[in-house]
């Protein structure tokens, strides 16, 4: 009997050990080949909100960009930061022995077995522990498809390992945070704003039901989300009524958004807001407080003239010292034709705007001074295809003025006489160290430069006013922190002050502008505006000893403005943000540079003597009108101009006229060679088809200039 014993217990002990020989080997072969997870803090560092967040340089949020398309998530929520009501109604609905287990609920495992012998479903039996498993683990991640027992068993061993590693505390966190409750709202803190606009710590009990019934199922139905809730409820025994309930599960049928709650900077988060940046949050150089008003002043101001077809506008803010972007409003908000579109980056026309930087470089290379008298008389100078014939904004002329005034009043013709007298290439030439965009070259723009022909940028426009306040010195503007900024010396400090002293000149500005207009501050400020052909853009740029602003009012798709001048249009803007920037702050004018003197000298158009400012070297002896000696010539027709006959009017009406400048009375007028009036006046001809060369010519046959040009159709009687 003892021998049968024996045998009985051997093999008793050989089945035990055999049998845990089969269990425990592909236990332990699991385990070892379980991936190892993530702790805590690395979970909670990597979950990156779908949102980036854009601060001012002081921390202030100033707008929210989504950069996620595919999931809507928003920023990590502590478990003390959410309704209490939260984590009760999502552990009761979800995985009510959360606190008793330790990763895998074996009662119910047994009962979802006993279910499947009796002919019942195979329910799933996933704990909390072992869903979160699934988020941290791809292999394990079958959202959405039914696992394979291995699965399974890998997940319920990753439960128990997290079990092991991470607190209960640490573990619900992590699941509110990565679970998908309806849609792409991924996060306790997206599904609380999207279906309920609050903050997690704000959410009802009732809410709390409502969104514990999502995450079995986060498409459900209205009515099969509330049937839920009201099962949740009674086992909780939380005496959330039933109205309470239905009420909460109404936002279902809402859908769901998510609006950014600080969207004052849109053109200054996308550039810095890239998906892969690393940093949830990108702190710039923008001031908070200054962005926000010169928002609102921006949108203020265009609503008060959409009765004069404005539509759009931009404004940019630097500082001075260092290139920092204080203020960047890209359009009109809710008053723009179009809000994606940002206007300081945008190319249009520069208008009057160009000119302190031409005058600047006439001073510097010292061919004028500010006393210096520029001729404001008509003025025709030939071009491709015909003659150019530029005037002032009011159409009247002047006679001499002094370079001071014409700056100062933004004169046009006086400004184009400049231009010939520096050169189209020279000007371009400066643009381009100025970092102009865009610029093509002087062939293309010709005289009409001076008055703003070329198409530019507020951005580049700031930058080189900048550089006329900081005596000449370009630096890169950027909203970017950045320790120093790139700076390049590009106009002399003494050529800088003569025109900062001049745009701050309120007495000579009253020539065009009047003594009392937006650009008269009350503290010391140099300013400019402009406006393109037709009104179709306005520009108002200046600045003081810290800030240089930047306004271009206007409309994005070209369109005219009505009846809208720099006065009326940017500089009002301009003036209310520079007083919001000098509210509290003086401002005083430039010292003058090492190289420049003050002298009183006597002008040639009369008067008292003047007080004016000169670059050491260039005090005038006598002031005098400054010309550029050009040569008797033809100044119409055009070399290479095309007339074309009109059958619908009289042909004893249709006259071509050439006209000399100066008007000579010892030189004649000789088409195709032969002679037809004197050139001391203008001579009127009558087309007739053909090719023509027109010569002005003196007595004896010498030749001083000549142009050809064509007349197509015949010209006959009506």
């Amino acid at each position: 009997m003892k021998s049968t014993g024996k045998l009985v217990r051997s093999k008793y002990r050989l089945v035990v050990g055999l049998t845990l020989l089969c269990v425990l080997v592909p236990v332990l072969t699991l385990w070892a080949t379980l991936p190892s997870l993530p702790s805590f803090d690395q979970v909670r560092k990597r979950t990156r909100p779908s949102d980036l967040v854009l601060l001012d340089r002081d921390g202030q949020v100033l707008h929210e960009l989504r950069v996620n398309d595919r999931i809507r998530r928003l920023p990590w929520v502590a478990l003390e930061k959410m309704s209490p009501a939260l984590p009760r109604a999502v552990v009761e609905a979800e995985d009510h022995r959360f606190y008793s287990h330790s990763g895998v609920d074996w009662r119910s495992v047994l009962g979802s077995l006993w279910d499947w012998s009796q002919g019942g479903e195979l329910r799933g039996a996933s704990t909390i522990s072992m869903q979160l498993c699934g988020y941290l683990q791809e292999e394990l991640d079958r959202r959405g498809s039914r696992r394979t027992w291995l699965q399974k068993a890998r997940q319920a061993a990753s439960a128990w390992r997290l079990e092991r590693e991470w607190s209960k505390e640490e573990i619900l966190e992590a699941y509110l945070n990565l679970v998908t409750f309806r849609g792409e709202l991924q996060g306790i803190g997206a599904a609380a704003r999207g279906l309920f606009d609050k903050d997690p710590h704000g959410l009802t009990a009732a809410e709390s039901d409502i969104l514990a019934c999502l995450i079995r199922s986060p498409n459900a139905s209205h009515d099969e989300v509330r049937g839920r809730a009201l099962f949740l409820a009674r086992d909780s025994g939380g005496g959330v009524s039933e109205a309470a309930l239905s009420e909460a599960a109404a936002a279902l049928d809402k859908g769901y958004r998510i609006t950014g709650r600080a969207h004052w900077a849109p053109h200054v988060a996308r550039p810095l807001l890239e998906p892969g940046a690393g940093a949830r949050a990108v702190r710039s150089t923008l001031r908070g407080d200054l962005q926000i008003f010169t928002a609102q002043t921006l949108a203020d101001h265009l609503a008060r003239l959409t009765d004069q077809n404005v539509r759009d506008g931009a404004v940019l803010v630097v500082d001075n010292a260092t290139g920092d972007v204080l203020a960047y409003v890209g359009n009109g908000g809710k008053w723009s034709s179009a809000r994606q579109v940002d206007g300081i980056r945008a190319f249009r026309q520069a208008g009057s705007s160009l000119k302190p930087l031409l005058y600047a470089r006439a001073f510097e290379r010292r061919l004028i001074t500010p006393i210096s008298l520029l001729n404001d008389s008509p003025i025709e100078i030939p071009v491709v295809g015909g003659v150019y014939r530029p005037s002032n904004y009011d159409d009247r002329f002047r006679g001499p003025v002094t370079a001071r005034v014409a700056l100062a009043s933004s004169l046009n013709v006086p400004a184009v006489r400049l231009l010939l007298l520096v050169g189209v290439d020279d000007f371009v030439q400066l643009l381009d160290r100025l970092h102009f965009s865009g610029l093509r070259g002087a062939d293309y723009y010709g005289p009409s430069l001076a008055l703003g022909s070329a198409d530019v940028r507020l951005w580049d426009l700031v930058a080189a006013y900048t550089a006329l306040a900081r005596g000449g010195e370009w630096i890169e503007p950027g909203f970017e922190p950045v320790p120093v900024r790139r700076a390049e010396r590009v106009l002399s400090p003494q050529a800088c002050f003569l025109v900062d002293h001049i745009l701050s000149d309120r007495e000579n500005r009253s020539e065009t502008f009047g003594l009392e207009s937006p650009l008269a501050t009350r503290y010391w400020s140099a300013v400019k505006t402009g406006t393109s052909k037709d009104m179709r853009d306005n520009w108002c740029v200046g600045f003081n000893d810290r800030y240089t602003v930047g306004v271009w009012v206007g409309n994005f798709s070209g369109e005219p403005m009505w009846d809208v001048s720099g006065i009326s249009g940017a500089a009002p803007v301009w003036l209310e943000v520079m007083d919001w920037l000098n509210r509290d702050l003086p401002s005083h004018a430039p010292d003058p540079p090492a190289g420049v003197e003050r002298r009183t000298v006597s002008v040639a158009t009369g008067g008292d003597p003047v007080s004016e400012w000169f670059i050491r070297g260039t005090v005038p002896v006598k002031v005098q009108v400054v010309t550029q000696e050009q040569p008797v010539r033809i100044s119409y027709p055009a070399d290479g101009s095309i007339f074309a006959a009109d059958p619908d009017i009289p042909a004893s009406l249709q006259k071509i006229f050439f006209e000399a400048e100066p008007p000579n009375a010892g030189l004649m007028w000789r088409l195709n060679g032969r002679c037809i009036g004197g050139a001391d006046r203008l001579v009127r001809w009558r087309p007739r088809e053909g090719r023509y060369e027109l010569a002005l010519c003196d007595d004896r046959g010498k030749v001083y200039d000549q142009v050809t040009f064509f007349v197509r159709g015949s010209v006959g009687s009506r």
